[in-house]
This record gives structure tokens, sequence and C-alpha cells, in this order.
């Protein structure tokens, strides 16, 4: 060591090595000291946070004498702070993984640009341009290198406008650069410390040292080639959710660098690829890109499955989860996926997939047997009417899904048990023989076992129907003390058939009397006000057998399973019938709900009315008054519900017997709504109905107050609470409206919900509804309305109308305005749009003036206002009764319009105002615009001489194309 390197080695080694955190950077300046920090073994900061400020510090601007912002100095200190940066950079051998991960875009791409301008690339230069084959390595490197990490912030980051724009522009020029960069046929070299160093000398002392083929540090070609084929596989794979053959280059790329992974090996410093993420991708590519290589397609099971799903070809699609269950190469969850969508499309109405359909769920549940789990539920629904095809398929999978030579004893008995299981659920004791006499199972039990198992299958009864037989026929059947009782319960869970039910509870009881088996199951669930009568059956297998039937009856329903819920609730009434009245009725009102539920579900929704039948149940269902009888609130508020969107509401203002409307909440809000609808034609003196329903809405929104007094005498302490002095609950309220489809009352309903938002002091935008002139303009006391209870129950209310009807013009009014009144203006204006769109035939029709009023153009001026729209406002002045010159002149004024400007000069009309952008272009030396608003002005049809209707049309023709423009922008 030379003396002056031992002076300065001496000179930092006396320094602290922990500079002051506020001035770390000041400290590190000199080159030495960074090269020392950044050997330590966990630096601090971080060489991620010495980028950061070494740049934040050269990029800071500068403020001259006047006190004007100054771009930042091009002096010595910002170069080595530029500098210091790149070499940090280096340090980590420019690991785009660690760089783009701990660095913000913008000064990720203020390094880049630094690494270029110091690898000499001309500032400006397209680098699709420039040939890489005859550029110095480093200088190559650093183009890749800059073209690689822009194209991944494109997919991956959330960009700065400006750089947005940048990356845009250079999206494919960065995919050509990398795609020329794969026919390098030579090793390129990137930026280390040193080279760095050499780069910051003076030019004389370089001796061309950086240009030669060995400065910096050395990357193989098939290194570079690995990762470019990456990246460029991401940026190709990425494109293709919008161009699907793009997924062919993908595939290309992904299995080339396969192989160069393969080559170099996955220990290379240079190649940063995650292998599973690359696995992923090639399996994604293989399914929507299959190839025509039939060992790849062998390869890739998922392949050939969606290529079979897509096909159509089910039957090679059953073949394939056959032979997976001896290689359990296919998860369970993607297996599933697949039943799930076959099951979607047979729901369709598509009944040929019904078969389909049990045969993949059998191949399902053979694997699941083999994997020690549990039967899914879809097996035992869809083997609930089993047919000698059904068995046969399914003996088919059971003797391809296991080697007897090779399988194990735990294999063979996990076999045995499902197939003796399924022979104890079949009724049909030929189906049994068919079973008991097939080959696999003659090899999986024993003689004595089968003979058992037969012997008990024949000595079983046979069916006997729940509706006909009477309660003493429950214990005709002996019990079979020979199943295991873990088996049947399990059976239990699983079966929706109502006798099978019976007969397993039989069994059950018969091998023990201490257990309660309605308690198997915590997902049976019967409702409190029934469970206390139904558990209090003296007769423990009667109680439990009308529990487990109510419970999954309910269960159906709830799952839209009609025809089981329909079977079991039968079933209980056949057997409730006999010793209770009570639970008599109470399964009466069950199946009232039920088919209500199933009207609803099915021809309801197609406008068919219900039968006559079903209203005069519904009927008597509002009229009963049998004393003692448990009733569900959900009945009545059905009942009502369904009702009123059948439009009986002469029934409900006529012929209510006066004590339900004492005791029952929601026929009182039903005949209320129903007789405010029958007394809208007449004049508004008559509408005491309204006022009457207006009151009640009123009290159940509003609430209590409770003083509380401290020690001192004084009030402490106010407490709100919602009120029970209504009629129910503002909950319950808005759970019985959500049960309304009939427009006309969600659209009174809404509109009184409306009105009451409106008469609050402290409102700055009304929000305009359908009927709102039928209600009350004030409240005695404001005070004790919730009205942030009522805010929220209007934007619930508009959200289910609009589920109903997306299309109805006055609910999205409603919409536009909420929005509008809580300042969300590009919202505000796409339902404003749309309520327009749909009135109009998407604008090729004129938008009734009752839509768009001088109201809801007002709101749609000030909502492109306030969006820096200031063009559109311009435009939007015209569609006023009375045009807005002020506004509209005042608008033209403001030069920070976001919207496109002279592009929309075509929408405009009026003569005065594009006179007026003619004279303010002119004036502000825009000889373009000026051009633009003089040619819009020549057009014939605009001249104030022509008919009157020649004029209308051309007004209306320019509106709807200015609606359809704004419509498509902002929908």
């Amino acid at each position: 060591m030379s003396a002056e390197a031992a002076d300065r080695e001496a000179a930092t080694s006396s320094r602290p090595c922990t500079p002051p955190q506020t001035c770390w950077f000041e400290f590190l300046l000199e080159e030495s000291l960074l090269e020392k920090h950044l050997r330590k073994p966990c630096p601090d900061p971080a060489p991620v946070q010495l980028i950061v400020q070494f740049l934040e510090q050269a990029s800071k601007p500068s403020v001259n004498e006047q006190n004007q912002v100054q771009p930042p100095p091009d002096n010595k200190r910002n170069r080595i702070l530029k500098l210091l940066a790149l070499k940090v950079a280096a340090h980590l051998k420019w690991d785009l993984d660690i760089l783009e991960k701990s660095l913000s875009v913008p000064v990720l791409n203020m390094l880049l640009n630094e690494l270029l301008c110091i690898s000499k690339v001309p500032p400006g230069t397209k680098h699709v341009d420039m040939d890489l084959a005859t550029l110095p390595p480093t200088t190559a490197m650093a183009i890749l290198l800059y073209n690689r990490c822009m194209n991944q912030m494109q997919q991956e980051k959330e960009l700065t406008e400006n750089i947005l724009k940048v990356l845009k522009e250079q999206a494919s020029d960065s995919i050509l650069v990398l795609e020329a960069a794969l026919k390098l046929n030579k090793d390129l070299y990137v930026h280390t410390m040193r080279t760095l160093d050499l780069l910051a000398m003076e030019p004389g002392m370089v001796n061309g040292e950086t240009e030669s083929s060995a400065a910096g540090l050395k990357i193989k070609t098939e290194e570079m080639q690995c990762q470019v084929c990456y990246d460029l596989g991401a940026a190709y794979f990425q494109q293709g959710s919008t161009n699907s053959s793009v997924y062919e280059n993908a595939r290309e790329k992904f299995f080339r660098t396969k192989e160069l992974i393969a080559e170099i090996g996955s220990l290379s410093l240079h190649c940063t690829i995650d292998e599973k993420r690359l696995a992923g991708y090639c399996q994604a590519c293989d399914i929507l890109v299959p190839s025509s290589d039939s060992t790849s397609q062998r390869l890739t099971p998922y392949s050939q499955v969606h290529i079979c799903l897509r096909s159509g070809n089910y039957q090679e699609l059953i073949k394939i989860f056959i032979e997976d269950n001896l290689t359990f190469s296919l998860p369970v969850q993607f297996r599933q996926s697949v039943l799930r969508q076959l099951f979607q499309k047979a729901q369709q109405r598509n009944e040929a997939l019904d078969e389909v359909c049990f045969k993949v769920c059998a191949c399902n549940t053979v694997r699941d047997i083999l994997e020690d789990k549990t039967i899914s539920v879809q097996f035992n629904q869809l083997f609930l009417r089993p047919n000698k095809e059904k068995i046969d398929f399914l003996l088919e999978v059971c003797s391809r899904s296991v080697k007897l030579e090779k399988a194990s004893d735990a294999l063979k008995g996990k076999m045995a048990a499902f197939l003796k299981n399924v022979c104890l659920g079949l009724e049909d004791l030929q189906y049994v023989f068919m079973i008991s006499s097939h080959e696999l199972f003659i090899a999986l039990l024993k003689d004595e076992e089968r003979k058992l198992l037969v012997d008990q299958m024949r000595k079983r009864s046979p069916r006997i129907n729940l509706c006909i037989k009477p309660l003493t026929s429950f214990y005709d059947i002996p019990a079979s003390a020979s199943v295991n009782i873990g088996q049947l319960e399990h059976q239990l869970i699983l079966s929706v058939d109502a006798w099978r039910i019976r007969q397993i509870l039989i069994e059950l009881h018969g091998m023990t009397s201490e257990r309660q088996f309605w308690t198997v199951s915590n997902k049976w669930e019967v409702p409190t006000v029934y469970s206390g009568v139904i558990l209090g059956i003296k007769d423990n297998l009667t109680r439990d057998l009308v529990y487990i039937l109510m419970a999954k009856g309910l269960h159906c329903s709830t799952v839209k399973d009609f025809f089981h819920a329909k079977q079991l609730f039968a079933a209980c009434l056949e057997l409730v019938t006999e010793f209770s009245p009570k639970l008599r009725q109470v399964m009466l009102n069950e199946m009232l709900l039920l088919d209500i539920h199933k009207h609803e579900a099915g021809t309801g929704q197609s406008g068919e009315r219900p039968p006559s039948d079903l209203i005069s149940r519904v009927r008597g269902y509002l009229e009963m008054r049998l004393p003692d009888i448990p009733l569900r609130q959900v009945i009545a508020e059905e009942c009502v519900a369904f009702m009123l969107n059948w439009k009986e509401n002469e029934y409900l203002t006529l012929q209510v017997p006066a004590f339900l409307l004492q005791s029952n909440p929601y026929v009182k809000l039903g005949q209320l709504l129903a007789a405010t609808i029958k007394e809208l034609p007449g004049p508004k003196e008559s509408r005491r109905s309204a006022k009457d329903l207006w009151e009640v809405v009123v009290q159940i929104c509003s609430v209590s107050s409770q003083h509380k007094r401290g020690n001192d005498g004084r009030v402490s302490l106010i407490k709100q609470r919602e009120s029970t002095l209504g009629i129910m609950y503002r909950n319950e309220l808005l759970s019985f409206i959500k049960k309304l489809r009939e427009p006309l009352v969600l659209t009174i309903i809404l509109s009184l919900f409306v009105k009451l938002h409106n008469v609050r002091e402290d409102i700055v935008n009304d929000i305009t509804a359908e009927h709102i002139s039928i209600w009350p303009s004030s409240i005695p006391n404001l005070q004790s309305v919730d009205f942030e209870a009522v805010a929220i129950t209007v934007k619930e209310l508009v959200q289910y109308a609009l589920s109903i009807n997306p299309n109805n013009h006055s609910w999205l009014t409603i919409q536009a305005d909420i929005y509008f009144a809580t300042n969300q203006y590009s919202a505000a204006l796409h339902y404003y749009l749309q309520a327009g769109a749909v009135c109009s035939d998407f604008f090729n029709k004129a938008v009734p003036p009752d839509v768009y009023t001088d109201q809801v153009i007002k709101r749609m001026i000030k909502c492109c206002s306030l969006l820096n729209c200031h063009t559109q406002v311009a435009i939007l002045c015209q569609f006023l009764r009375e045009i807005d010159y002020k506004t509209a002149f005042k608008s033209l004024q403001e030069q920070n319009s976001h919207d496109a400007m002279d592009s929309y000069y075509d929408y405009i009309w009026d003569v005065t105002i594009l006179e007026y952008l003619t004279y303010l272009h002119h004036k502000r030396g825009e000889t373009d615009k000026r051009q633009i608003a003089i040619k819009a002005i020549g057009q014939t049809e605009l001249n104030t001489s022509n008919p009157e209707e020649v004029l209308q049309l051309a007004a209306q023709r320019r509106k709807k194309k200015f609606l359809q423009a704004m419509a498509k922008l902002y929908f």
C-alpha cells in the first residue's frame, strides 16, 4: 500500500462508523466510505434507501435570486450523487426484481435514464432503431435493462400519469428491442462499481477500457436470452386477454425459457426467474393454446380436461377421471370445479348433461373413498333414484379404480365398506344382487360377510308410503344392530328422502334408547317458535323424526330444492296430523310459504299470475284466528308482499278483517300501501291513506331520547335509540320492502323516503322522485327523525329497486341525485346518462322532457364543470329550455379543460356559441381551433334562414351524437 493510500485509510478509519441520521448521505459522498458501508453485513441505511436519497438530492430544484424555482443544476455535486446511485445499483448487480419491488416508479425511471446516459445512449434516440449487435456490450446491456424494466412496470406497477404516457408509447418498441436481443450471439457486460468509476474519469484517462469486451460483469448469452424470454413471455401473456393469438407467442417464450434454464442451471446469478410462476405460465398457455404434439398433451392432464370441456367430448373426460383415480394427478378441488361447471350447464335446461353429471360425480366419489374422504351430498342426491345403468357404471368405476393385485388391505377395506353402504341404501333387491354378484364385490368381501348382508337386505320390509301408513307402522321394521351407528348417522345427515330418514331412525333407536338423534348435526335448524312444541313430543322416535323432517325441509326450501322440500313437509304433515292439531297447522303454514316461494322463483318470474287456490290460501292464512298456534313472522311478511306483488289491492283495502289491522303490522302496512295506490288518480285532498302511511313511516324512523342526570343534578348524557313506538323496527320495514317487486309499490315507497330525506333543514340538494307531491311537506318535530338512518335507507332501497329493474328511468334518476348530493359527480353523470338512454333507445329517439328536466340538465352541467369538462358544459347549456349563454361563455373561457375541446364543436348547434368560440380562438391566436369553429358554423343545416323544422332536426341530430359520445365516456 502506498503512503498516500495508507494515510487515507487511517483517516477514514478514525471517523465514526455511523454518521448522524440527518446527514448520512452527505457522509457517504466520499466513494470509499460508500463501498465500505455497502460491504457491511446489514448496512443501515439499506442500498435501496441510498439510491432513493442520492437521486432525490440530485433532483432537488434550485431557487434563484428572484425566488424563482429552477431545474436542478448540473453541477459536480449532483453528478457525483447520480454516480453514487448507479454504483449502489451495480452493487446489487442490477437485480430488477429488487429494484422494482423497492423503488417507486419515478425513482426507478430516473435511475435507468441515468444508466442510459452514462452508457452513452444518445438522448431522444429510439432504441428500436439501434443495432444492438454493433453497440458496446455495456451500452447494449443498459438498453436491455431499460426495456425489460419498462415492460414489467407497465404490467405490474401503478404508474404516475406522465410516466404512464411514456410507457404506453414505448411498450411496443420495448418488445421489439427485447425480440432483437434474442438474436444476439455475443456475451454482454453490465456496469460494475469499477467501470462506473472509470466512466466518471476524464476522457483522456480511460484508454477505451469501458468500450472493450472485457469491461464490467459478464452476462453470458444464454443467461441474457433466458431472462429476456421470460420477460417477453410475461408481456405477451398479459396482452392475451384482448388478443388470444398472442398466447401462442407467450407459450413459445415460456417453453424456450424452460429449455435455457435446463442448459444454464437454476442457480444462475443473473437470471431472476420464479420457476413455480414459470411452471404456472406454461400450464396456463398449454391450456389456452394447446400444442399439437400428442406427447405434450399426455404430460398435461389439465389441458386434456379443458379441451374435452370446450369440445363437449364428455366420454373422453370421464375416461380421464377414471384413469386419474389410479394416478391421483388431478387435485380433488380441480375435479370438483369441473363437476360444478357441468352442474351449471345442466341447470340451464341442458338435460343431456344430467347423465354426464352423475358419471363425473361417481368418479369423484370413488376418488374420495380412496382418499378416505366423506361422500359428497351431490352423489347422494344423484343416486336417489338408482337404475341398472347407474349401478353398472358405478361398478365399472370401482373396478377400474383399484388394482386388486397391488392394492393394500386398507384400500380394499375402504372400497368394500363403500359398496356395503351402497347396498344398505338400496330399496330394490335386484340392485343389491347386481352389486353382491359382481366380481369386485366377491373379491373384496368374504363369503360370510356377503351372505350376512344379503340375508339382512332380504328381511327388510317393502317400501312404505309415509303419507298413507299410520303412525304405529313406524315400529314394524326391526332394527339391524349389525350396522355401525356412525355410518347410519352419516347417512341420516346426507339423506333427503323422507322414507329413508324414517328407516335410519328406526334402526338407530333399535340400537340405543339413550341418544337424541335430532342433535346429530348442528346444521339442522328449526325456528325457536316451533322447537318448543316439537321437543315436547314424548315419544323419542317421533320427536326426532318430526324435528329432522322439518329442519331438512326448511333447508331444501332455502336452497330452492322445492321438490324435496315438498316431499319432506308432506311426510311431516301426515305424521303430525295423527296426534297434534297445533303442529298440523304449523306444517300447513310452512307448506303455504313453500308454495309462495316456488311460484315466485318459477312461473312468477315470467309474470304468470299465481293459481286462484294459492291466493285463497294466502287470504285464509291472513284471516286465521286459531289460538295458541306458533306463527313465524316471515310468513305474514311474505303473504302481504305476495298480495301487493300480484295487485290484490282490492282485498287489502276493502276485505281485510279489522282485527288483522290491529294485530298484524305487515297487514296494516300493506293496507296503507294498497289504499295509497288506489287514491293516486284522485284529487290531492282525498289522499287520506297517503297521510296515514307517511305518519306510520315517520314514526318507524323516529328516535326516542333518554336523559341521564349526574350526581350534581344536571343532564350529563343523552342517548338515542331506535323507537319502539312504531308498528315495527326500521330494519323489519326494510326487510319487508325487499320482498316487493311490483314497480308502482316500490316507486311509492321510494318517493316517501325521498320526501322524508328532503324535509331536513340542513339538506343542500334535493332528490327528485315520481309522486313526491302526495306526501306532506313538513314534520312537526324534525329532531325526532333519524335522518342519517333515512339517508341510508334511501340508498339501500334504490339499489334494491335497480336490482329488480335496472332500466327504470325514475329510479336511475334518484340514484344519480344521490351521487350528486354526495359530490360523486362522475357516478352521477353515469346514472343521469343511463336514465336518458333507457327511455330513448340509447338516444336514437328524443329523451322525454319529464326525464331530462331543466333541473337534471343543470345538475349535469354542474357535474361536468366540477370535473373540468368545460366544453361539455357549453354544449349542455343548449339543452335548457332557455339557453344559458352566461354559463356557456364562462366555461369556454376556461383553459384547463379536461375534455376533448375542439373535437366537441360538431355537437354545437347554437350559432351564437360558435361565433363566440371563433372570437375567443382569434383573440388567443389559436388559428387551428378557430378554423374548426368556423367550419362548424359553415354547415348549411345551421343557417339561421332555414325553416324551423330543419334547425330542430339539426339540433336533435347533434343532441343524439353528443349524448351517445358522453355515454361511451361515462358508462
